[in-house]
């Protein structure tokens, strides 16, 4: 049953991630980078600035905030064991095409995530938006807007929430050893992974029951606290082999152009898990940033772009360097064989053991439970983002069907499947995870290009923001129908308020 599941997962794997995804996510990030004049990199400095200086409200989080919830769905199992997957399957070179990925990416995440905002609306006093909602008011195609909704509810309750809870377990594992185990009705399965399973559905359940407030609140803590201690132990682990890293860094880039893993197995690899980790075009960045308190819709684009260079460029960098300057790494061949084995053959690629193994060489004794550690806090607030990208689709559907009992049947579906990913195989946890990120990608960044070439909202917007910049306004506002942008009623609504209190005030 187990081998059946697992080859119906890979076929339909092979059908969403053919090179055609491949192409769309990397055309579409040259694409708009050109559009937006690589806003990514004019714009760099003014990234930071508006990363520090938002403030949240009753109704919406702050730009800091959005950051740590989206950083929370962007840096998970991806930036672990995402990475030594794409080395293990596409060679050392298929880090080069995830920082290309990145690089481009950046300007497809400020597209949808301003997107997000210029779309959002309320609901029950906190602001909720997304992709279903800026394919229903821009685009006009509801029925479109309605799959992805659908789509994604799928993904990020049931599909992509085993590869993080996996990831967890065999983390675990790693450290307590498989050794003592039980027999149960789905095979048999180490106390660790069980006890770890149960660890993580309670505290899943308690944050998650407690809404977005309480998400927004445990991530922008937790989330760049790990990310900085686990940055700081790799700048260790290479500070102690420093002399191997340029041998190392002209592996990654002579490595993505040759024969060695095969370049289409590095291109692949390397969007593949460059989209699943830092997930710009897979439509998820555009919820949390709908959800931040902003001036203008262009400023929390702005911040969504540099949490994909946090994600890729930083944190997936930082675990990639750590296996290739040991040597952590073993690279797949066809079938059985192995172009590069310098690793037990045994040791799986698509598991965080080649970064455990990693840290374990210089940190003997601590390295493997420190991996663990970051892994959890990093897979664990994932596991959050997905449950508030469900739970806004929800809110989406439920603008015309009320469901009862809908969001709670979404909790115990997420908690259920969360639980299940622990103690299940890995190979069959990550293809459902490809499945779910292939599918959102296809229809998010889609509908993002028909949008631009019907009226091109978030150019429209990026240019006002610069208009306003360089007249050296003290308060930034937006005005959609002034840009020629309809059907953003929030902002309509905002502007028209922010107006009739004028005189108020004066």
């Amino acid at each position: 049953m187990t081998l059946l599941m697992q080859q119906l997962v890979n076929e339909i794997n092979s059908i969403i991630w053919s090179p055609a995804l491949i192409f769309l996510c990397l055309g579409a990030g040259i694409f708009f980078s050109i559009r937006t004049r690589m806003m990514q990199v004019r714009h760099f400095s003014e990234m930071w600035r508006l990363l520090m200086s938002g403030k949240s409200s009753e109704k919406g989080i702050s730009s800091f905030q959005a950051l740590a919830v989206s950083l929370s769905g962007r840096v998970g199992a991806g930036n672990i064991a995402g990475v030594a997957a794409a080395i293990g399957f596409g060679g050392p070179g298929a880090i080069f095409w995830m920082w290309v990925v990145a690089f481009f990416g950046a300007a497809t995440a400020y597209v949808e995530s301003t997107l997000g905002q210029i779309y959002k609306e309320e609901h029950d006093g906190i602001y909720r938006g997304g992709p279903a909602y800026y394919i229903e008011k821009a685009m006009g195609q509801k029925w479109y807007a309605w799959i992805f909704a659908i789509a994604t509810i799928i993904a990020t309750s049931i599909c992509l929430p085993m590869v993080q809870s996996n990831t967890i377990g065999a983390a675990v594992e790693q450290v307590f050893g498989a050794s003592e185990s039980l027999d149960t009705v789905l095979g048999t399965i180490s106390y660790a992974k069980i006890y770890t399973a149960i660890a993580i559905v309670t505290l899943l359940g308690f944050i998650i029951f407690g809404g977005v407030k309480r998400i927004a609140h445990f991530t922008q803590v937790v989330v760049p606290f790990m990310a900085l201690i686990y940055i700081l132990i790799s700048m260790v682990i290479i500070g102690l082999n420093i002399d191997q890293l340029p041998k190392v860094f002209m592996m990654i880039v002579g490595d993505a152009f040759t024969p060695l893993a095969g370049f289409g197995a590095a291109v692949g690899w390397g969007v593949k898990r460059g989209v699943y980790s830092n997930e710009a075009g897979q439509g998820t960045g555009p919820h949390a940033a709908a959800a931040a308190e902003v001036a203008h819709p262009a400023q929390q684009g702005l911040v969504q772009a540099l949490s994909v260079y946090i994600d890729t460029l930083f944190v997936c960098s930082a675990t990639a360097f750590m296996i290739l300057i040991v040597g952590a790494y073993n690279v797949h061949g066809l079938g059985e064989t192995f172009i590069i084995q310098n690793i037990s053959t045994d040791v799986a690629a698509n598991s965080p053991a080649y970064t455990q193994i990693a840290v374990e060489h210089v940190f003997a004794g601590s390295g493997k439970p420190f991996v663990a550690v970051a892994l959890f806090f990093f897979a664990f607030t994932t596991l959050l983002a997905y449950y508030f990208i469900a739970e806004n689709n929800i809110y989406y559907i439920k603008r015309t069907f009320k469901i009862p009992g809908a969001l709670f049947f979404l909790k115990v579906v997420i908690v259920t499947t969360t639980f299940y990913g622990t103690i299940k195989a890995a190979d069959i946890a990550w293809g459902m995870g490809d499945i779910g990120v292939g599918l959102m990608a296809w229809l998010n960044i889609i509908g993002v290009l028909i949008i631009f070439f019907m009226s091109k909202p978030a150019i429209k917007a990026l240019k006002d923001y610069e208009a306003q910049q360089q007249a050296g306004v003290k308060e930034y506002s937006f005005d959609p129908l002034k840009l020629g942008i309809k059907n953003a009623d929030f902002w309509v609504a905002r502007l028209a308020a922010k107006k009739s209190n004028k005189p108020s005030e004066s």
